[in-house]
């Protein structure tokens, strides 16, 4: 349960329609399979300790006394487990038959949550049998014991703070308001669902659709298990289709058509971080709601979910295409708004044959399609200096052309050369002034170009550049319209290839995809025999493990060691633990060191979940002390 992390199971098992002691004993089975396997919340289906399908046998004594009495023998096998555990079966109340989830823990009763909206429509009939639940819970009696009854039931684990589960059943999830909705907002983390619903064709598809959705909108893990073989085939076929989802995420489903347990982990401290970033999600006080106590043991759990490596990039061909398109879009229209605003007939694009300015350069040729501009109102200047070679001069003069751009080089070796003898550097010495003079250089040259054409100069530099802070501070940290500000690097490779697979040009595609198969560099030191000397990733840090670390760090406010936790599972056979560590600390100095470069960040559109611009989704003092991060990273 380390760094919020919770095991979770939805059971399925073999059932025998009315035989209340082979389903009781099957259930155990199942329930201690399942805590042994780690699991803290295990969830059986509606009604399942006696069968959803008994129909009239609802109303024979037999059965429901039957029902009882299993349900003492389950709460005795439920003693030395470590679990919280949700079991349906029908329960009689004040002449009334409701039907309930029992919510069980270490071999005690804790609550009874009865089912509010009752279908009697089509295959249903649950109103010939049953009556709605209330919500404020009343008390019962089981084995002389006081049992809360009601729905407004909220279960808190006073060992892990922020897992707090309710209940709904059913049908209560397929309403316009489902229970689930309020359990919620008055503090429930995690929705279980005790469900009973029959198969019919492409009924799965929507069931999924809600369980996905109702996590989302509730910012919750949900759990949804449901009747499968055993129930009555009179009319209906169960197929014990079970869900578990997060944050509209479906973690993992079962197969349909076979009784199965599926398990996965949720993420209580990410459901938490997000309910405390959204100022839409307003908490109600609670106060009609029990709050019931229980007791987990703080054991570790071990991860089964997937950690996706590349959070910024849809793993799909089909969604990456969709997305891709989406976001040159986005940037490309932000960038048309901007243009028709200020009137500039000219965008201005430093050309240096990599990745970030080839995408800069496609998004303002998209621009000026919307805009109704010819391409050649996009000014492409290249800058050869010390560290150009012959492979990116040649892409960036190629792309220009057959984007349609108009294409400028200015040569800025004696500017920069006449620069170091007015400051007294020494050309020999290749240290930062050597590199960053180049860097103003060019930013220089593309600023008065665009004031000679009246038009605007357009920023190339990227999300990840930019929360690891490398970038030059009034170089190419500087322009007039950032359109890749919010791209971090691993997208821009996976938005400049969609292009080269999409752009219908031979010739053009096979520029864009040399560029994808160039080194990122700055080029700001000299080649060695003709190549790329200066590696970007040799000296930050492999951009994917960064952008991994962007994501987990901004999205969702994880603390270090779990983000190298995360990255560990995800990079594990491909990066080291010590390697990852490493650039781990490099990232939290980088950008905590590096927040004054991104304070005055120029324009850009924002297209994805995490973005570093001042005026939205980063406010963050320039000075702020790392010192409480560096002390986890130290301890790693």
């Amino acid at each position: 349960m380390r760094h919020g992390f919770v095991k979770a199971a939805a059971v399925t098992p073999d059932i025998r329609v009315a035989d209340c002691i082979y389903n009781a004993a099957q259930i155990c089975v199942r329930m201690k399979e399942a805590a042994q396997k780690g699991a803290k919340i295990i969830v059986f289906p509606e009604l399942c300790l006696t069968g959803y399908t008994c129909s009239d046998l609802f109303w024979q004594e037999q059965l429901l006394r039957s029902a009882k009495h299993e349900l003492h023998q389950i709460l005795f096998a439920s003693r030395g487990l470590d679990a919280l555990v949700f079991v349906g079966l029908p329960w009689e109340k004040d002449g009334k038959l409701y039907n309930v989830a029992a919510v069980l823990s270490r071999g005690k009763l804790l609550g009874l949550v009865p089912k509010r909206y009752l279908p009697n429509y089509a295959e249903f009939y649950e109103a010939r049998h049953f009556t709605p639940g209330n919500e404020k819970a009343e008390w019962v009696e089981f084995e002389g014991m006081p049992v809360p009854f009601g729905m407004n039931l909220l279960f808190c684990c006073k060992d892990m703070e922020g897992l707090v589960a309710a209940a709904e059943i059913c049908e209560d999830l397929w309403v316009p308001n489902p229970p689930s909705n309020r359990h919620a907002v008055a503090g429930a983390t995690v929705l279980v669902n005790l469900s009973a619903s029959n198969e019919n064709t492409g009924k799965h598809l929507y069931r999924e659709s809600l369980v996905k959705n109702q996590s989302a909108r509730l910012v919750c893990g949900y759990i949804y298990a449901s009747a499968g073989e055993g129930e009555s085939t009179t009319d209906l076929v169960f197929s014990g289709h079970n869900l578990i989802a997060e944050n509209g995420t479906v973690l993992t489903q079962s197969q349909r058509f076979c009784n199965e347990t599926i398990y996965s982990e949720l993420d209580i401290h990410k459901i938490r971080s997000e309910r405390r970033r959204m100022t839409t999600f307003q908490n109600i006080s609670g106060e009609d709601y029990e709050k019931i106590p229980f007791h987990l043991d703080l054991s570790d759990t071990e991860l089964t979910r997937f950690i996706d490596p590349a959070p910024f990039v849809p793993s799909g061909k089909e969604d990456r295409e969709k997305r891709c398109e989406e976001i040159l879009t986005i940037q490309a229209l932000g960038l048309k708004k901007r243009l028709m605003h200020t009137g500039c007939k000219c965008m201005v694009v430093g050309i240096s044959g990599g990745l970030d300015s080839t995408l800069a350069l496609i998004v303002a040729a998209k621009a000026a399609d919307m805009a109704g501009l010819p391409r050649n109102a996009i000014l492409s200047v290249t800058m050869p200096c010390f560290g150009t070679t012959d492979r990116t001069y040649r892409n960036a003069c190629q792309l220009t052309k057959k984007l349609g751009a108009e294409l400028r080089e200015v040569v800025i070796k004696d500017a920069v050369s006449l620069h170091f003898r007015d400051i007294e550097q020494d050309p020999e010495k290749h240290d930062v002034t050597y590199e960053n003079c180049q860097a103003r250089e060019r930013t220089q040259v593309l600023m008065d170009l665009a004031n000679q054409r009246g038009g605007m100069v357009i920023g190339t530099g990227d999300l990840s550049e930019l929360a690891l802070g490398w970038a030059t501070y009034n170089g190419d940290h500087m322009s007039m319209y950032g359109v890749n500000a919010s791209i971090p690097k691993t997208l821009v490779r996976h938005l400049v290839r969609y292009y080269a697979d999409t752009c219908e040009d031979e010739q053009l595609s096979g520029v864009l995809l040399d560029i994808l198969d160039t080194p990122v560099s700055p080029e700001l030191l000299p080649p060695e025999d003709g190549v790329i000397s200066q590696k970007t990733e040799d000296l930050v840090g492999p951009y994917e493990l960064h952008d991994f670390f962007l994501y987990h760090m901004m999205r969702f406010g994880e603390e270090p060691s779990k983000v190298y936790r995360l990255a560990s599972l995800a990079f594990a056979g491909q990066y080291e633990d010590a390697v990852i560590k490493k650039w781990l600390k490099i990232f939290y100095r980088r950008f905590f060191s590096q927040q004054f470069k991104r304070s005055c960040l120029p324009d850009g559109p924002k297209v994805g979940s995490v973005a570093v611009s001042p005026r939205g989704d980063l406010r963050m003092p320039s000075d702020a002390c790392l010192k409480i991060w560096q002390i986890e990273l130290d301890n790693l």
